[in-house]
């Protein structure tokens, strides 16, 4: 029998001393509400009454036909409160901290969506809530740092390393050693020592769940394919997780960023860039140099640079059960504006992976085919980075007149 939190060789709990009784004492209070059907009913009503599940399954008729080949059906996580995939694993863990009796929250979040859902859960159980989030992404995620500080998080800026979301996990472990006896982390990714990568999973799982449920009502079969884009991995898991013992081929996605020959990304598991390595209290692959040290990484996708991946996914990769592949910056920006324009649907550029890569499949597919990607968030987190990218001349002249508006003031 597998050790608990091994995924063949990846995983564990790798995790000083002055750690291990807060680890004890969330393993039990996660393998306890677990077995309780009470916990899952309670989770499952909240997230109907309060995050709009079950999200909705669309049919892309327009992206169909522009492609030919495979139907294609976008599971809607972007309609959750707070935007993304994030609401249903911090809301699960929120009641686990009511369950533990803790009263501080702490997150750190790359995107923001991560530390926004946290802020908005911690806002309505009543938790003080403190979110670190790499100084490079307060810049590229500022409306979002915005909202975290409007629900009355302390958002802290991390200075240290790459100043990204690595760098904001290590700052959150810091503050979690100093003040475990009230405070739980709220991990926002399948990442982590145990119980993290199975926690995270299983409140993600409600994806898979409803997905599978919804395309065999929607179409009398199950998909050819699922896409989902991969970051630490949580979303992926979450859908992938609702086809795992079925005959349908599962696709990740990660950041290619400039290009996979330029060393510029984050492609941990479609790449052979990463090796294994043990960091951040757990084993998997990392992009890391001959020595250990983590490598930058880049991505357009703040959510996606993170520079190791989950240990599931790993242990997916290496049994074959899922596909890797990568997506660039261009390709990202590319087919977020398609989707755009054929379908009226604004993905992040982190769910962009994914459409990216159905895109490039879905015609060599049959019509009879139906493939499901999974739009992780929604893209209104992105309007700086996106209008960027397309050179928006109004938006330019929108933000020098707000900036001459702010001087005058």
């Amino acid at each position: 029998m597998a050790e608990p939190g091994y995924y063949g060789q990846f995983g564990g709990s790798f995790i000083p001393e002055i750690l291990v009784a807060t680890f004890e004492e969330l393993v039990l209070a996660f393998e306890e509400a677990k077995a309780d059907p009470e916990f899952w009913n309670t989770y499952k009503k909240l997230m109907g009454s309060y995050s709009c599940r079950p999200t909705p399954l669309t049919y892309a008729e327009n992206l169909t036909r522009h492609f030919g080949g495979a139907r294609i059906y976008i599971k809607r996580e972007d309609l959750n409160h707070t935007g993304a995939h994030k609401a249903n694993n911090v809301m699960g863990q929120g009641l686990l901290v009511k369950r533990m009796g803790k009263g501080r929250v702490i997150a750190e979040t790359g995107a923001g969506q991560h530390g926004v859902a946290t802020a908005t859960m911690a806002a309505k159980f009543g938790f003080d809530c403190t979110i670190y989030m790499g100084e490079v992404d307060v810049q590229r995620q500022r409306p979002n740092v915005f909202w975290m500080e409007r629900l009355g998080a302390t958002v802290v800026p991390v200075t240290e390393g790459t100043r990204t979301l690595k760098d904001a996990i290590n700052e959150a472990f810091r503050d979690w050693v100093s003040a475990m006896d009230d405070t739980h982390y709220v991990l926002g990714t399948a990442c982590g020592p145990h119980p993290f990568p199975e926690m995270v999973t299983w409140f993600q799982s409600i994806i898979g769940q409803e997905a599978r449920r919804q395309v065999l009502e929607e179409t009398g079969r199950l998909p050819a394919r699922v896409y989902a884009c991969v970051g630490g991995g949580s979303n992926a898991m979450g859908i992938f997780s609702g086809f795992l013992e079925d005959d349908v081929e599962l696709v990740g996605v990660e950041a290619g960023g400039r290009g996979l020959e330029t060393g510029a990304h984050a492609a941990r598991l479609a790449s052979s860039d990463a090796s294994l390595g043990v960091a951040q209290g757990y084993k998997t692959f990392f992009l890391q140099d001959d020595d250990g040290q983590m490598k930058e990484t880049h991505s357009v996708a703040a959510g996606l640079d993170y520079v190791g991946v989950s240990p599931i996914l790993s242990h997916l990769k290496e049994s074959g059960r899922v596909r890797f592949a990568a997506a660039t910056d261009k390709e990202v920006v590319d087919a977020l504006s398609l989707t755009i324009r054929k379908e009226g649907l604004i993905p992040a550029l982190e769910s962009a992976h994914g459409f990216v890569q159905a895109f490039k499949e879905a015609p060599a597919l049959s019509h009879d085919d139906v493939i499901v990607i999974n739009q992780s968030g929604r893209g209104d987190k992105d309007i700086f980075t996106v209008a960027d990218a397309f050179e928006d001349p109004s938006w330019k002249q929108f933000i020098r007149d707000k900036a001459e508006e702010y001087d005058a003031g």
